[in-house]
């Protein structure tokens, strides 16, 4: 193994701006189906568990590709890393534009998922070429940005789709894309290779990974259906944990593995994916929870909202989110990473159980998912903020992007779990969840997010400068 080594360029304003864009530009396409998800699954004819997989599996291929690209972007250069890479979601965003039904959706949605493997790539660039304490507040801008996005496409996706067709929700922002990747093609400095070696990609390790994220999805998918099949749900838990523990034996001898274990073995990193998976589980449940609500039939206890109207509800919490970034970037350079992840804990914990209570308004979904935007959004940038600036520069990509992939993990879990509340809580003949099973999904996330408290408390302060 060799290390290049040459003086870094000092970025301006224009570089920085041409990663935010390209951060709102992905965070839009990332997040359009969310709001969208009630008139797809009409459209499409799906129930919830399968809407839930259509919200997922973005993220899921996003899971395996955040390492891959982390690692290259180490390796090679994050710059030429993160062309090629944007290349792959530009054909996703396409693909999605033109499907025709649900399972070339799913191929689009498959490959828009090289997506979340942009944001280590992004802080590997800002991380070689701005001082520490810039960089830092630069991570955390550009985090906010991509939230930022995703309040754009949430307020977006709706009127287009009602407007226009579901088609166009997903070429707009893919023409966003390819306009802001190549803006950043142009004002970014190439960054220099951090290290060099023979080791090619680990695609056992990668297999392995795969087969185990199907099989947590289609567990968790089908898990209401094959309840009354215990032989058919013990053998999914066996292969779960076959396909597990063959991953691990494959990366700790893999001479370059695909996630670096010893990596995810230092306290600060496994610490940061455990507090991240456990935060996202919770709020994945109004991620998901919420627009169903909103969507109910106004006969019942919901509000019968459009997909416009939903896109309008979900706007403050994707304005809080897009806050959250840069205040939890601040706040953790000021104050250190676990009183910003404390404080977003506690007040995630409180906001869901709020919403199990009282939801009786469409003011108090729109608050409490407001809050618990705001509350994500400093607890995940605390998160990746701490762990970005307490690795070795040259290990940066591979140690934000394990922090990511738990981070996508902890969502689709959250989702799938979610879905499979409301598909259990349908009474037969009907396709409208009882009540109860909205109830139930927020006070099993809520109580998820506050057990993520006893892992603050084993950790350290972080760096305050």
């Amino acid at each position: 193994m060799t290390t290049t080594q040459s003086s870094p360029i000092v970025i301006g304003k224009a570089a920085v701006g041409a990663l935010g864009l390209l951060a709102v530009a992905t965070g839009a396409l990332e997040s359009v189906v969310t709001p969208t998800l009630p008139l797809l699954q009409r459209e499409l004819g799906m129930s919830p568990a399968e809407g839930a997989l259509l919200s997922i599996v973005l993220l899921i291929t996003g899971a395996l590709i955040t390492p891959i690209a982390g690692k290259f972007g180490d390796r090679y250069g994050g710059k030429r890393v993160l062309f090629r890479l944007m290349a792959v979601v530009c054909l996703g965003g396409l693909v999605s534009a033109l499907a025709p039904n649900l399972p070339v959706l799913l191929i689009g949605q498959v490959l828009q998922g090289a997506m979340v493997g942009a944001l280590p790539l992004s802080f590997i660039l800002v991380r070689k070429h701005l001082p520490a304490g810039e960089s830092k507040v630069a991570i955390g801008v550009v985090s906010g940005l991509f939230v930022g996005g995703g309040m754009v496409g949430t307020l977006s996706a709706g009127p287009v789709a009602e407007q226009l067709s579901r088609h166009w929700m997903f070429a707009l922002p893919t023409i966003v894309v390819i306009v802001a990747t190549l803006l950043v093609n142009r004002l970014m400095p190439h960054d220099p290779p951090g290290r060099s070696d023979d080791a090619g990609i680990d695609w056992p390790g990668l297999a392995l990974l795969s087969a185990t994220l199907v099989t947590l999805m289609l567990l968790l998918a089908l898990a209401p259906k094959i309840a009354s099949q215990p032989l058919v749900l013990g053998a999914l838990i066996v292969l779960l944990a076959a396909f597990v523990a063959g991953w691990v034996a494959v990366e700790r001898r893999a001479a370059s593995p695909m996630i670096d274990l010893r990596m995810l073995a230092r306290p600060v990193v496994w610490k940061s994916c455990v507090l991240t998976f456990v935060i996202c589980i919770g709020t994945s449940g109004a991620v998901y929870l919420v627009p169903q609500l909103f969507a109910v039939s106004a006969s019942g206890y919901g509000f019968g909202a459009s997909a416009t109207q939903i896109g309008f509800f979900l706007l403050p919490g994707a304005v809080a989110a897009s806050l959250a970034g840069p205040i939890g970037g601040i706040g953790s350079r000021r104050f250190g990473s676990r009183a910003v992840a404390a404080i977003g804990i506690v007040m995630m914990a409180v906001s869901l159980i709020a919403l199990a209570a009282v939801h009786s308004e469409i003011w108090h979904l729109v608050v409490g998912k407001a809050l618990i935007g705001l509350a994500n959004g400093l607890c995940v940038t605390a998160m990746m903020t701490g762990t970005a600036t307490s690795v070795d520069s040259g290990d940066t990509g591979i140690a934000t992007s394990l922090v990511l992939v738990t981070r996508v993990l902890g969502f689709a879990v959250g989702v799938q779990v979610s879905g499979a509340i409301l598909t259990a809580g349908t009474p037969l003949g009907t396709k409208i969840p009882a009540e109860s099973a909205f109830v139930t999904g927020f006070v099993i996330a809520g109580a998820v997010t506050a057990l993520a408290l006893l892992v603050t408390r084993t950790m350290g302060k972080g760096v305050k400068e």
